[in-house]
């Protein structure tokens, strides 16, 4: 084979990598969108204080949090997904699997993706009790779970349900504020360059995490 054919092939690659990551960007990206929009919408007032995309720094790295909804009623975490296709899903494995037609996408387990949030949170906020804070994960689009959906996982119709039916106030409107205050303070700055070295953390630790 020729060198310019080489070149051609590997820049073909390269050019079909990019795409397939900023593709599966612009996916989460929609997704998160969607939850966003369907928490903003339902959760409003002085009980309820939405943050989005928080990087923590956490077990000598970063960890980045989707979405955390903190009430009056406790604390949310939420890790959303944008996924089209049939999804298999086992709470306890470490990666699920997407199938479209005969092509397979295996993925990291979102819970297990969400306990390392949660853990961030708790250090963060380690005066309010682990059980009021609570571990959500929402998927968009219109993916078909072909097991049974692990407990903890909806829609965005389900996600929504699921955290109106907690009624109970456990923290005070001046502990609720006193939580967004230490959130703010510890996240780092929302910037391309956080997302490069928060990328460059989980390669590091995992391989491509996507």
């Amino acid at each position: 084979m020729r060198l310019v054919e080489v070149i051609a092939i590997l820049a073909a690659l390269a050019v079909g990598f990019g795409l397939g990551r900023f593709r599966r960007t612009a996916l989460e990206n929609q997704g998160e969108a969607a939850v966003r929009r369907a928490l903003t919408q339902n959760f409003t007032g002085p009980s309820y204080h939405l943050l989005n995309n928080i990087t923590l720094p956490f077990d000598g790295g970063t960890t980045q949090i989707d979405h955390v909804l903190v009430s009056k009623s406790g604390i949310f975490v939420i890790e959303s997904k944008h996924y089209s296709g049939w999804i298999f899903a086992n709470s306890s494995s470490p990666m699920w699997t997407q199938v479209i037609f005969k092509h397979k996408h295996k993925f990291q387990n979102p819970l297990r993706q969400n306990y390392k949030h949660i853990k961030a949170i708790q250090q963060v906020l380690d005066f309010v009790p682990r059980e009021h804070i609570h571990s959500l994960v929402a998927f968009t689009g219109d993916a078909e779970f072909k097991t049974e959906r692990p407990k903890g996982v909806f829609d965005v119709t389900g996600l929504v349900q699921d955290v109106r039916q907690f009624t109970s106030e456990v923290l005070t409107e001046n502990r609720l504020q006193f939580c967004v205050g230490r959130l703010e303070c510890h996240r780092k700055l929302i910037s391309g360059q956080t997302d490069v070295e928060h990328q460059a953390y989980l390669n590091r630790k995992f391989g491509d995490a996507t």
